[in-house]
């Protein structure tokens, strides 16, 4: 009897030790590894500190809410998509690529979107395309986007305000606004779209030109019905001349 448990316990430690060296050489070999094919929910590129660099993820794992990245927080609110986000190497998020679609009753809804945030803000840089439809209706978009941003932005500060404000806009709306403008003034919030390359909503194709409160002052186009057309505009959004005039 003793010898058949000393020889069990042979046997067994034998085998553990044969799997242990086993799944080492799998996956311990010099050189890149080849696979034909792999499925996976999510892909965390790190560097060797660990700094997360680019995240590849299907929806549901998409990182919102309470996640943290590299220490810092993500945004809470944001739906969770499949796509890929961007962080540079001070770990900080600087843009991403997103993408849904499906139908609806009567319809469809779709989406792409790629963009490069500034320095620890929101993005300055968007490619970005919409396609919506309801019954007879459908409207697409498409575009290469610029934009400003706040020169004191930054990610978790920002995180931090919209918080108080929406706190406050619970309790007193017009001291949210006013509080709003004062973020505004002093660089830390605000940022308005300054062109835009693409087709617009009312099926124009062309330049479009804003100031830096996000008002249009210039287009270069050629609308729906194939007119080429150059307009300008005041600093309310009133035509003041247009290219050719119209008789």
């Amino acid at each position: 009897m003793n010898r058949e448990l000393v020889f069990l316990r042979t046997f067994a430690v034998a085998t553990v030790l044969g799997i242990v060296f086993v799944t080492n050489a799998a996956f311990n070999k010099n050189g890149n590894q080849k696979f034909s094919e792999i499925d996976v929910e999510r892909i965390n590129i790190v560097e060797k500190d660990g700094t997360v660099k680019m995240i590849i993820t299907n929806v549901d794992k998409f990182p919102n809410g309470k996640t943290k990245i590299n220490g810092r927080p993500t945004n809470e609110e944001r739906k969770k998509r499949s796509g890929m986000l961007f962080f540079n190497e001070d770990g900080i998020e600087c843009g991403g690529f997103i993408y849904d679609g499906q139908k609806s009753a009567n319809g469809h809804s779709s989406g792409l979107s790629l963009t490069f945030d500034q320095y620890d803000g929101d993005q300055v840089m968007q490619l970005l395309t919409q396609d919506y439809k309801e019954g007879d209706y459908r409207r697409v978009t498409s575009g290469l986007m610029f934009s400003d941003r706040p020169t004191k932005e930054s990610q978790i500060k920002t995180g931090l305000i919209m918080k108080e404000l929406e706190e406050l806009g619970k309790k007193d709306p017009k001291a949210a606004d006013e509080k709003y403008k004062t973020y505004v003034e002093q660089g830390l919030l605000g940022g308005a779209p300054r062109m835009m390359l693409g087709k617009s909503g009312s099926e124009s194709n062309g330049v479009f030109l804003f100031d830096n409160k996000g008002m249009p002052k210039a287009m270069f186009y050629v609308d729906k019905e194939n007119n080429a057309k150059l307009d300008f505009f005041d600093d309310k959004g009133n035509t003041i001349a247009s290219f050719p005039e119209k008789k």
